[in-house]
């Protein structure tokens, strides 16, 4: 006989308390091992798919996609065993499953099991041999009698909007769509994206058509505000400088946004920062660029890259002035100097602005670090990666150079105590050998938390910083 089983969200590490339903993997009646992914999650940090501890029959789902669940709501339930039953007696049916757990929940710890068979169990042979296999599109979940007390009652997830599950104005199958984006547009203004008939090439769905959905909501809705006495006609709308003025849009901080926004107000909240900046030649640094890569060869291996020479030289910096690779421990009023380097990078990418950590930085060579930095920005242009690839940070480096701006005053990523903004690398007049010459200058600037040192020793950083960038002979003394 099958047991039906509660899976909850679990605690996906780094203090977070929420995860917002991206896409679901399964479906009710679909057979699932242990280990296999059944959804994929949007915390403050990543996107994660997160494994199923069962193996089993899925029996319900609970929370839509775009919805948000805490840390501790059910998931899904599954049927243990259900699998063993539906295949007896006839051809067909779903392969054995294991009926263990494996306790693992977090994406690349798994026990290894084989891929799942996704099978639907068909209802009628199902009803007949474990009752409590499958549900009804429009009929809640099975619980056990010690669960269903507690737990709320799962969301139907045959229905959508009124209609059937997969089949929205007449279409079938998954919705068309490839951007994150437009699917986070969509969700911010709670269009049903399989209501929507995609502009773009087999029926894609584009931000266009979502832009277009968000007019004619705000349209309808406007409509539907007016009295019912009051004409058309009558409503007047303001114009500035002789142009309607348009509505203002509301954005949802949440998600990485979120996390950011609260990141960014807690530094400046606890943290006070002072910020030092220098103008360097950076020329001798692109020339030793160019030589050792140059020095490679063809198919010697990757270049080396400006953001990891610039890497190498704040391990080097931060091993000199340890002060700066440390945090504040507030409640025990205490300076925590930490014992190795976790180097964190800033990049860009359609999700916003994320933080990935290379560890141990002050164990590996420039080629080391930026072969990690490469493999860390392609993982964050897919959005794959894990929480702990964005925590755990004792350092920053910012290059915002790559935004075509000179300068910045950094914002510290707190709890750290540091963070080294570098601007554009471009020719500039500089005095050189006491004449007038063109060379590649760079802006350094360093925010810093004055409670853990003075001006004098974020001074020092940051002038060994520009003596390497100026005369990268100066770091082979410490290789």
């Amino acid at each position: 006989m099958a047991q039906v089983l509660e899976f909850k969200l679990p605690d996906l590490g780094e203090g977070l308390t929420e995860a917002e339903i991206v896409r679901w993997l399964v479906e009710v009646g679909d057979v699932v091992a242990i280990d296999q992914p059944v959804v994929e999650v949007e915390t403050a940090k990543a996107m994660v798919e997160v494994p199923c501890p069962y193996g089993g029959v899925v029996t319900a789902r609970f929370g839509e996609e775009g919805s948000e669940l805490p840390v501790g709501a059910p998931l899904l339930t599954v049927a243990v065993g259900a699998t063993d039953a539906s295949s007896s007696g006839s051809d067909g049916a779903a392969a054995e499953e294991p009926s263990g757990g494996s306790g693992n929940v977090l994406v690349g710890y798994g026990t290894g099991a084989p891929a799942a068979r996704r099978r639907r169990i068909r209802p009628e042979r199902v009803g007949a041999t474990a009752a409590t296999a499958t549900v009804p599109a429009s009929a809640p979940a099975p619980v056990p009698a010690a669960a269903s007390a507690l737990a709320p009652a799962p969301v139907p997830v045959g229905e959508v909007n009124g209609q059937a599950n997969g089949q929205v104005n007449g279409r079938q199958g998954p919705v068309a769509v490839v951007s994150p984006l437009v699917r986070r547009l969509a969700r911010q203004h709670d269009i049903d994206l399989r209501r929507l008939t995609g502009s773009g090439p087999d029926g894609l769905i584009l931000r266009a058509d979502v832009d277009s959905a968000i007019r004619h909501a705000g349209e309808a809705t406007e409509a539907e505000a007016r009295p019912a006495a009051e004409p058309v006609a009558a409503e007047a709308p303001t114009f500035h400088g002789g142009a309607a003025a348009p509505a203002a849009e509301r954005i949802p901080l949440r998600g990485v946004r979120g996390a950011v926004a609260d990141k960014l107000s807690r530094s400046r909240s606890e943290i006070p920062d002072a910020t030092c900046w220098v103008d360097a030649d950076a020329t001798e640094l692109m020339v030793a660029r160019a030589a050792m890569n140059a020095a490679s060869g063809p198919s010697g291996g990757p270049k080396v890259s400006v953001l990891a020479l610039l890497a190498r030289i704040c391990t080097a910096a931060l091993a000199r002035y340890p002060e700066l690779n440390s945090t504040v421990d507030t409640a025990a009023r205490e300076i925590v100097r930490l014992p190795g380097v976790h180097l964190g990078f800033a990049a860009q990418t359609e999700r916003g602005l994320v933080v990935p950590v290379v560890r141990d930085a002050h164990t590996r060579n420039a080629e080391s670090i930026g072969a990690e930095i490469a493999r860390l920005t392609e993982l964050a242009r897919t959005g794959k990666l894990s929480p702990a690839q964005l925590t755990g940070g004792t350092f920053t480096l910012n290059n915002y150079g790559v935004f075509g701006v000179d300068g910045s005053t950094p914002i510290i990523n707190h709890p750290e105590a540091a963070m080294l903004g570098v601007g554009r690398i471009m020719p500039k007049p500089w005095v050189h050998n006491g004449e007038l010459a063109v060379r590649q200058v760079v802006q350094l600037s360093l925010t810093f938390d004055h409670r853990v040192c003075d001006g004098g020793t974020a001074g020092g950083f940051l002038r060994y910083v520009a003596d390497c960038v100026e005369q990268p002979a100066v770091l082979l003394r410490t290789l």
